[in-house]
């Protein structure tokens, strides 16, 4: 594939183009500013959790993007606050005797995440804007810098739309519990790891691409060596191994919004057995139709027995793709050749990472939840995901940098004299060191 990308580099430069007032690469400054973007996301994402965890979230019972920055700064502005909180579900059905002192605390919990998430979006659009018009990110990163900022923006949307169904009057009625939809914590929590992915995989791909441009002609031999067919299974798995965590964290969000952590607290049992009776996994009562056509996905989502059941059977799955993967790697010999330091330092790191992360979750739910551990878990989960794409970033074909990569060597290709007597392709093998083509 290097090749064929030399070979169409190779003939690009004869045919020159009308070129872009874009760079060719993004600059490293970029690249450390995403890096320190995705720190703030990930401690966004613990702070969110710890405001969830306190059950602060629904302190504030207004969505104001501006005015709102600010919090009360008088006794009558806290009063008002107050006032509001005490005509929500939550304070009527769970928090009666709740005083003013008490209302501070955990208002504050949610005006920290609400001021960090509008931190987060003025760091990451004007920077963003600076970047682009001053041409220090090419146009491709470009597009997706300015695609992250569309996704900040919708993330604070879906924050107050997860808020407000913690608001609803039907949660006054008898019976009901104060707490925002499990669908829509769940999507929250999910588009903000993928902010976070986005930021840090974006931030590795410009380290990476500064890395090769450095040395095209040792980039030529190490973009080989992660072509040969010896590899494609194991870069496929990581893939894979991508999709498995992310789908296991979400599980774990709808764990935490039906509060489904504070049942069957043991492991590996669930009651009697591995799992509870299918009666209780699939109970008509979370139904919503007379036919009971949505007994299944409903149970799925909505009942808090089977939700564990199946975090646990993912998190079970995730933990043994991540050590047969450590396996293949290991006890393959010709896997193990091929393979790089990075990538072997990489799959290591992974192994550790769910390790630490099936302890956590196992001890969270032992304990009953406590706040720290529950934390701990969650930010395991974000660890996990990060090792899992930073191994990718060392085993995955970055087709872009090696097209940079290629007409780095084309452009200095020698008189078309020489050329013609060798040919080309048969140039460019004996200065790269890959095979010509065919």
């Amino acid at each position: 594939e290097l090749t064929k990308t030399i070979g169409q580099s190779s003939s690009s430069a004869k045919n020159p183009t009308r070129k872009s007032s874009f760079p060719e690469t993004s600059d490293k400054k970029v690249g450390y500013w995403l890096l320190a973007s995705s720190a703030s996301v990930f401690g966004i994402v613990i702070f969110g959790g710890l405001t969830r965890l306190t059950e602060s979230g629904l302190s504030i019972t207004e969505w104001r993007p501006v005015t709102g920055s600010l919090p009360p700064m008088n006794a009558d502005k806290w009063e008002s606050e107050f006032a509001l909180y005490r005509a929500s579900p939550e304070f009527k059905l769970l928090n009666p005797r709740m005083t003013l002192e008490e209302f501070k605390q955990i208002y504050w919990m949610e005006w920290i995440h609400r001021l960090w998430g509008r931190f987060i979006g003025i760091t990451f659009l004007l920077p963003t804007a600076y970047f682009i018009a001053r041409r220090r990110v090419s146009a491709g990163m470009a597009l997706k810098l300015t695609g992250i900022c569309g996704l900040i923006g919708f993330q604070g949307v879906i924050g107050w739309w997860m808020v407000a169904s913690g608001l609803k009057d039907d949660l006054f009625a008898p019976g009901s519990h104060p707490r925002v939809s499990q669908y829509r914590l769940t999507a929250h929590l999910g588009t903000a790891f993928i902010c976070y992915l986005a930021m840090f995989w974006n931030a590795l791909s410009i380290f990476r691409e500064n890395r090769l441009l450095a040395n095209p002609q040792e980039s030529s031999k190490l973009l080989k060596q992660m072509m040969v067919p010896e590899l494609n299974f194991f870069r496929r798995s990581v893939g894979a191994l991508l999709v498995l965590v992310f789908i296991t964290a979400m599980s774990g969000g709808l764990v935490a919004g039906l509060d489904a952590g504070l049942i069957y607290n043991e492991f590996p049992y669930m009651g009697l057995g591995l799992t509870p009776p299918k009666k209780e996994l699939f109970d008509t009562f979370y139904s919503h139709v007379p036919d009971h056509s949505d007994l299944w996905w409903r149970n799925v989502l909505e009942n808090p027995s089977l939700v564990q059941l199946d975090h646990r059977i993912l998190a079970t799955t995730t933990f043994t793709a991540v050590m047969a993967l450590w396996a293949y790697t290991r006890f393959n010999p010709r896997v193990r050749a091929f393979m790089t330091p990075g990538a072997k330092k990489g799959m290591r790191g992974v192994v550790h990472l769910v390790w630490l992360q099936v302890a956590l979750g196992i001890s969270t739910l032992l304990y009953m939840v406590p706040i720290p551990l529950a934390s701990a878990h969650q930010a395991g989960a974000l660890a996990l995901l990060t090792g899992t794409i930073a191994l990718g970033s060392r085993v995955w074909f970055p087709k872009r940098a090696a097209k940079l990569v290629a007409q780095r060597l084309a452009a200095g290709a020698p008189s078309p004299l020489a050329i013609g007597k060798r040919g080309p392709d048969a140039m460019l093998a004996a200065r790269t060191g890959l095979p010509a083509r065919s």
